[in-house]
């Protein structure tokens, strides 16, 4: 009899809350430097048997930006902090290609590797803001085209430089005085067009061979990116037809790209709002808009579609814009839910505050249950990255209340099977190039 299938959930972390008004909710605590509410959180998601914490991440700075990415921690010094704290449950973080150097990032991650014993993933990410070129010594952000070009070298640089040891090159024999085996380390020596490395990384490999890889494009740039490069893809989808279209694209253009259809998991964002009734999970949904910056609720929707909204009239429809080279996968979602429910402006702002342009699912746990497993068997989804408005308590009862009903169901782990990121997500361990 052929094992069920089971969806895979994790938690993204933002510790003002995902709402951009959660961290004033009475109940709520929050702090992206708040490290005893982070660990908090941590612990709970683990004790619920989640897949993995996944930590947002953006390079430029600024007032009247999101409360939960204005003041944060620098997310792999944290995830490797709550790597000590937990066993189990994996710890992902997005780090910008174009802002970072490949011999330092893949130094870091396999550091986070190997100190978290195979829980690490990283979301790669090309930097979607303009603001965050002067920070880095540079007169312009580097235009779309570029940026994944970037990328896709930038990865395979990553992955050359976790190659630089064989999985056995570790050898300690103090009999001999032989720390390492030399004949299993191999030197990069990369030269492309836009990096120059040599290597060798001055680590050994990471217990998962290479951290999970985790990608958010959804142009279509980004989506071959995805199909040759990602393991999983976080996603902003928000109709259940055209989010089974994109997994299948997906899966299509990986088979494109010569690897198996099941080596991308598709994670849609969602935010679950849950309530004893429909009406009371309606009235807290208003109770956050109520206290709304409408400053800081814009700038997140001009950084989503990706140009200043702002001068814009805000109960007039929502603006025909031109494509814009910033992120452009979230910019077409939010133009399509605009067009479908003939938003305003002033609603399309409200709807973006609460989540980013995330999904969100208002019900009680049952309700929310049900979408869900809705959206998985009908292929539109490997599992989903949940958000809460705010912390703890809208996390606790989704941890509480809904997850318990998803194990019922057999839909999704009862316990940790095994101990790494790659085992939670049922994705094989890749085998060094000199064992192939």
């Amino acid at each position: 009899m052929a094992e069920q299938r089971q969806m895979h959930l994790g938690l993204i972390v933002m510790g003002a809350g995902n709402h951009v008004a959660g961290w004033r909710m009475p109940d709520a605590e929050f702090g992206s430097e708040n490290f005893a509410l982070l660990r908090r959180i941590a612990e709970s998601a683990e004790k619920a048997k989640l897949d993995l914490l996944f930590f947002a991440d953006a390079v430029n700075t600024g007032l009247n930006a999101h409360p939960g990415m204005m003041l944060r921690l620098e997310p792999l010094t944290l995830l490797s902090a709550l790597a000590t704290c937990t066993r189990r449950i994996g710890l992902a973080a997005t780090v910008s290609t174009t802002y970072t150097e490949p011999y330092n990032l893949a130094r870091m991650l396999a550091s986070l590797d190997h100190i978290s014993q195979g829980r690490a993933g990283w979301n790669v990410v090309t930097g979607s803001s303009p603001d965050a070129a002067p920070n880095f010594s540079r007169e312009k952000h580097p235009p779309h085209a570029e940026r994944y070009a970037m990328a896709a070298e930038y990865l395979s640089v990553m992955k050359g430089l976790w190659d630089s040891w064989e999985d056995d090159a570790l050898r300690g024999d103090k009999a001999n005085g032989t720390y390492v085996d030399p004949n299993k380390m191999h030197v990069l020596n990369h030269e492309g067009p836009f990096y120059k490395v040599k290597g060798p990384l001055n680590i050994t490999r990471p217990p998962q061979g290479y951290p999970v890889i985790f990608q958010a494009g959804a142009s279509e740039a980004g989506r071959d990116l995805a199909a040759a490069t990602a393991e999983v893809v976080f996603t902003v989808q928000q109709d259940l037809e055209e989010a089974v279209a994109f997994r299948t694209d997906l899966r299509r253009r990986a088979v494109l790209a010569g690897r198996n259809e099941d080596a991308i998991k598709v994670m849609p964002g969602v935010c679950p709002v849950i309530g004893d009734t429909l009406a009371e999970a309606k009235a807290r949904i208003t109770e956050l808009a109520e206290l709304a910056d409408p400053v800081a609720a814009m700038k997140v929707l001009s950084d989503r579609m990706g140009q200043d909204l702002s001068n814009f009239p805000l109960d007039g429809p929502v603006p025909e814009l031109p494509p814009s080279d910033m992120m452009q996968g979230h910019a077409v979602t939010l133009a399509a839910v605009a067009r479908r429910s003939r938003m305003t402006l002033r609603e399309l702002r409200d709807f973006t505050a609460a989540s980013s342009g995330h999904r969100v699912i208002c019900g009680t746990a049952e309700m929310i249950a049900d979408d869900l497993q809705i959206w998985f068997d009908s292929g539109a989804a490997d599992g989903f990255i949940i958000q809460s408005t705010h912390y703890p308590a809208p996390m606790d009862v989704f941890l509480s209340s809904v997850v318990p009903i998803l194990v019922q169901r057999g839909l999704f782990r009862a316990e940790y099977k095994g101990t790494t990121l790659r085992d939670h997500l049922r994705l094989e361990r890749p085998d060094h190039p000199a064992a192939i």
